[in-house]
């Protein structure tokens, strides 16, 4: 179906109303629907190494749904109800899709990012009450099973753990030397310990157990994890089967492939991906369980898209920008288009792609507590560079202002918080705890984003700011707090506060402000090496360290970050020019209206375009003061 700008979504509005719609009540009868119109498709493809000729294993949609069907099954024998949750801590493999689905299908299924802490995992674990965990089996170059024995100790709860063993994927000598060598796990835990395929082999393919053709909450995503207890968001299957109605229908047919080095603790390859395929009957290749971190993924990457005849690339724009390191090597006529998300997307970057690859590059939004997709620029129309595009059919977006007669909608241009109603809002208990729903909803529906934005004229949506001030480094949120409250504890530190600094491959990337104690003497090098051992999480460790005479604060005395964002922005503008060998420099950095913080810059002789070759790498606008 055509989507080419407003008045085609409004068209398919127009067609009936959302609860009017045929589409499945569960997951378990998408899944059979689609295997019983096309069972000898390929539905999902794995391989554990990147090159282009290495073993890859292919599940067709009736294999697949036989083996979501003994996954369930087992899941139910574990004592798993449909309020039960089933948790998995696992890199990309087959057996990572079959959890997710078999574990929706007979209770609650539960991602859990594999790069947290056993700490966090614990709590992720204790929070959603998770019986039962699946995760990798020892492995070199992996601590998986070690963190999860650890996590799971954490966590009373959890009464079974099944094991995937990864070395299944191997040939020979690969499959003879790993179970030599293969880490020896000693486990202290509670939990018994199952091989996962061994136990579902055990299981029959169709269900033992009922599928009432009605609505409830089938998955759990965590938010965060960087500190303490994270959020909890939960979706229902009403909330999956739009993702995945938006895909058949906008988006795949049972004849595409779709490239997906996402990990599959993401919303964004769980049901922007996987169930938009799920749904249309379409193909998607899994490659190495680290995905765009696997090794040799970048290099192999457009070889790939010529093994698998792919037809959608799934992106971010740090896989974008090393994908531009790397030559194009391969027949890429199959792509149709590459579609990004998580994070703002550089001018520059954007250009620079679709000029190397002739491939049409679509920018989208959603977010982990709508169960994902609220916005894209059209396939067949007008793209705004920069925007977010139009909102989907069914979802309407309000922006909302604050003022002294309460909360209001914005006018056209005018910037507020960016606030969402869809059917993949679960309007009142976004998150599973009660207290994190309060004062989250405009007029009781719509899902305050804690993202800034406005809409224009043409109802195009555009992202401005963030009003929860969360780091995004390459789609992945970080914590400013998990960085603040590691320096406050140095004696030396009075104040503290953590942002974003504009980043060419990451978007952002952390960076750090500090005040330090009268009479206290200490260097910024020593402060990053502090954060070093005292921020957990590896990715928030801050690039760069400012000490300040006294940080910038309000008058109620909190940190006042906007002023910390222009520092940011004009050291690393003029670190780049320097390095250009331009003689511009940040003459100031503005708030504009519409775009946000913006650079201006001093000229001093250079021109605009050696200017914009250096800084339109950047998510951050600029122009000549």
């Amino acid at each position: 179906m055509s989507f080419a700008g407003v008045e085609d979504r409004n068209a398919i509005e127009a067609e009936m109303p959302w609860a009017d719609r045929d589409v499945p009540k569960t997951l378990w009868s998408m899944l059979s629907e689609t295997a019983g119109k096309f069972p000898s498709h390929d539905a999902i493809s794995y391989q554990i190494f990147s090159g282009p000729k290495d073993h890859a294993e292919t599940l067709s949609w009736s294999q697949l749904r036989g083996q979501v069907g003994r996954a369930a099954n087992l899941f139910r024998s574990l004592g798993v109800g449909p309020t039960d949750v089933v948790a998995y801590v696992l890199p990309n493999c087959n057996e990572t899709v079959i959890t997710l689905l078999g574990g929706a299908v007979a209770g609650i299924a539960n991602p859990i990012n594999p790069l947290l802490e056993a700490e966090q995992i614990g709590s992720i674990l204790r929070e959603t009450n998770a019986k039962v965990v699946v995760t990798l089996r020892p492995f070199p170059k992996t601590d998986v099973a070690e963190k999860t024995a650890e996590a799971v100790k954490l966590a009373p709860n959890v009464t079974t753990v099944l094991e995937v063993d990864l070395c299944r994927y191997l040939t020979a000598p690969k499959s003879w030397i790993v179970p030599l060598i293969r880490p020896k796990l000693k486990v202290t835990n509670q939990a018994t310990y199952k091989n996962f395929n061994s136990e579902i082999a055990k299981q029959p393919a169709e269900l033992t157990f009922d599928d009432p053709q009605e609505d409830r909450v089938a998955f759990y995503f965590h938010t965060g994890g960087t500190t303490g207890m994270p959020k909890v968001a939960q979706h229902k299957y009403s909330g999956m089967v739009y993702n995945g109605w938006l895909g058949h229908t906008l988006l795949y047919t049972e004849n595409d492939n779709i490239m997906c080095p996402l990990p599959l603790f993401h919303v964004f390859a769980c049901h922007v991906i996987l169930m938009a395929a799920v749904k249309s009957g379409a193909h998607v290749v899994f490659p190495t369980p680290q995905g765009y971190r696997g090794d040799g993924v970048f290099d192999n990457f457009w070889k790939l898209v010529e093994r698998w005849k792919i037809t959608f690339i799934i992106t971010v724009p740090t896989a974008i920008s090393a994908k531009m390191q790397r030559p194009i090597n391969a027949d890429i006529s199959t792509v149709k288009t590459a579609f990004s998300g998580s994070a703002p997307l550089p001018l520059e970057l954007f250009r620079r792609f679709e000029k190397a690859t002739g491939i049409t590059l679509i920018e989208g939004y959603g977010l982990t507590e709508a169960t994902c997709l609220v916005s894209s620029n059209p396939t067949d129309g007008v793209r705004k560079v920069g925007s977010i595009g139009i909102t989907f059919p069914y979802t309407d977006v309000k922006i909302v202002k604050s003022t002294s007669d309460g909360l209001v909608e914005a006018e056209v241009d005018e910037i507020g918080e960016i606030c969402i109603s869809n059917p993949g809002v679960y309007a009142g208990n976004t998150y599973t705890e009660a207290d994190k729903n309060k004062d989250l909803y405009y007029q009781g529906t719509h899902l305050r984003t804690g993202d800034l934005g406005r809409i224009d004229s043409d109802k195009y949506l555009w992202i401005t700011g963030r009003a929860k001030d969360l780091i995004i480094r390459g789609g992945h949120n970080i914590d400013p707090a998990e960085i603040e409250e590691a320096l406050l504890g140095h004696e030396a530190v009075a104040f503290a506060g953590a942002i974003g600094q504009p980043d060419a491959h990451a978007g952002e990337v952390p960076c750090a402000f500090v005040e330090l104690v009268a009479g206290a003497s200490i260097t910024e090098a020593e402060l990053l090496e502090f954060c070093k051992e005292h921020v957990q999480e590896r990715a928030a460790r801050p690039k760069h360290m400012t000490i300040m005479s006294e940080l910038p604060k309000t008058a109620v005395g909190k940190i006042f970050k906007p002023d910390l964002r222009k520092n940011a922005i004009t050291r690393v503008y003029d670190e780049t020019l320097e390095a250009a060998g331009l003689p511009a420099r940040v003459a100031s950095v503005t708030d504009d209206k519409k775009r946000g913080l913006v650079a201006q810059i001093a000229m001093n002789g250079a021109s605009e375009a050696d200017v914009g070759a250096s800084l339109d790498v950047f998510t951050f606008g600029w122009e000549a003061a």
